[in-house]
C-alpha cells in the first residue's frame, strides 16, 4: 500500500515560529524535501503580511515549488481573497481552514463557523469558473474535530454535519484535523471510519498534532480505519497560535519510518529527509528540533517496504555502526 506523507512544515511549522525565515532558505529546503521523495508539500499560506509577515514571500515561493518536476505545491488560504491570490500564484491545491468550535473559528478566521461554511461555497463556485488548466484541488481538513482547547468537547455529530455540507458544496476532500492534540486512537479510528462511511471518496486525510504524545499512535488508528494521506512537519514544527498549549506537528522522518516498518510504501528516502532537516537546522538555528529517529537513527536491518525502489544506506550504515560501537 502506498501512503502518501503530505509535508506542511514550511507552511505550519514556519509561521508558527517568532522569526522568520528567509525565502532563500525556504526554497533550498523545499527543493531539498522533494528530493527525499515527498510529493505534496504545504509551501506557505496566503493571510495578509501584516497578520503573518512569516509568509509574505507566499508567492514567490510557490513560484520557485511549482518549478520542481512532480511537486503537488499545495498552500493554505483562509479566505476568498487568499484563494484568489493562492490561484493567480498557480498552486495545485489550496487547504481550507474551517473549525467545528464555534470560538476557535472566531479567533482563527474572524468568522463563525456559519459564516466559514458560506466562505467555502463562495470559494467552490468561484474555483468552478476558472478554466480547468487553472482549477486546483479544495480540501479542508476540519479544525478541532477532536476537541477544542478553548471550548473543550466538540460534539461529533456536529462534526459530521459540517463535513457533509461542505461535501455538497463540492469540496474534493475534507479531512479531521487535530491541531489541539486532544485525539486519542480510539477516537481517531471511529471518527474515520464514519468520515469514510458518510463521505466515500471526499473523505480526506489527517492532520495530527503530539501535544500529549499520542500523534503516532493516532497515526496507527487512522491507518485502520483506511487513512492514506497524513500531515506532517519536518522537525515536529508547528503548533496554532488559538489553540493554547497546542504544540507541532506530528514528526516527518519519525512518521515515515513508522509507515515504511509497517510495510506502508511512502516513496521517501530517509537519508534525503535527514539532508532536508540539516538545511531546516542551519537555517534556523537554536530552534528545536524534534524526532526520535533523527536521534537514534533506524534500526538495525531496516528494509524499505518497497525493495525495488533506489534507497540510499547511509542511516542503516550508521545505526549499525552506532549499535557495533555500543
Amino acid at each position: 500500500m502506498r501512503i502518501l506523507v503530505s509535508e506542511v512544515g514550511p507552511r505550519d511549522g514556519l509561521q508558527s515560529l517568532k522569526r522568520t525565515m528567509s525565502t532563500d532558505a525556504k526554497l533550498r529546503w523545499i527543493a531539498a524535501l522533494a528530493e527525499s521523495g515527498l510529493a505534496e508539500i504545504e509551501v506557505g499560506s496566503f493571510v495578509h503580511p501584516k497578520l503573518l509577515p512569516q509568509m509574505a514571500d507566499a508567492e514567490a515561493v510557490v513560484a520557485a515549488a511549482r518549478r520542481i518536476p512532480g511537486l503537488s505545491v499545495l498552500a493554505l488560504a483562509p479566505n476568498m481573497k487568499g484563494v484568489q491570490r493562492a490561484v493567480a500564484a498557480g498552486v495545485h491545491k489550496i487547504t481550507i481552514p474551517l473549525s467545528a468550535s464555534q470560538k476557535h473559528s472566531i479567533a482563527n478566521t474572524r468568522m463563525t463557523c456559519e459564516q466559514a461554511i458560506e466562505e467555502v461555497g463562495r470559494i467552490c463556485c468561484f474555483r468552478d469558473g476558472l478554466p480547468g488548466e487553472n482549477r486546483p484541488g479544495i480540501e479542508i481538513g476540519i479544525s478541532a474535530a477532536f476537541g477544542c482547547s478553548i471550548e473543550g468537547d466538540v460534539p461529533e455529530d456536529r462534526v459530521f454535519e459540517i463535513a457533509n455540507r461542505l461535501a455538497n458544496l463540492g469540496v474534493d476532500t475534507v479531512g479531521l484535523s487535530d491541531g489541539t492534540g486532544y485525539a486519542n486512537p480510539a477516537q481517531v479510528k471511529r471518527m474515520f471510519t464514519r468520515l469514510r462511511h458518510e463521505l466515500g471518496e471526499r473523505a480526506g486525510g489527517a492532520h495530527l498534532h503530539n501535544t500529549r504524545g499520542q500523534g503516532l499512535a493516532n497515526v496507527v488508528a487512522a491507518l485502520e480505519a483506511g487513512v492514506t494521506t497524513f500531515d506532517a512537519s519536518q522537525g515536529g514544527l508547528g503548533g496554532c497560535p488559538n489553540s493554547p498549549g497546542a504544540t507541532g506537528n506530528i514528526v516527518t522522518e519519525d512518521l515515515v519510518y513508522l509507515l515504511e516498518s509497517m510495510g506502508l510504501d511512502t516513496g521517501v528516502d530517509l537519508d534525503k529527509l535527514m539532508q532536508a532537516r540539516s538545511i531546516l537546522a542551519e537555517s534556523l538555528p537554536g530552534e528545536i528540533l524534534y524526532g526520535h529517529v533523527p536521534d537514534s537513527g533506524v534500526r538495525k536491518g531496516f528494509r524499505y517496504a518497497n525493495p525495488n525502489g533506489v534507497r540510499s544506506t547511509a542511516l542503516l550504515i550508521a545505526a549499525e555502526a552506532c549499535e557495533t560501537a555500543a
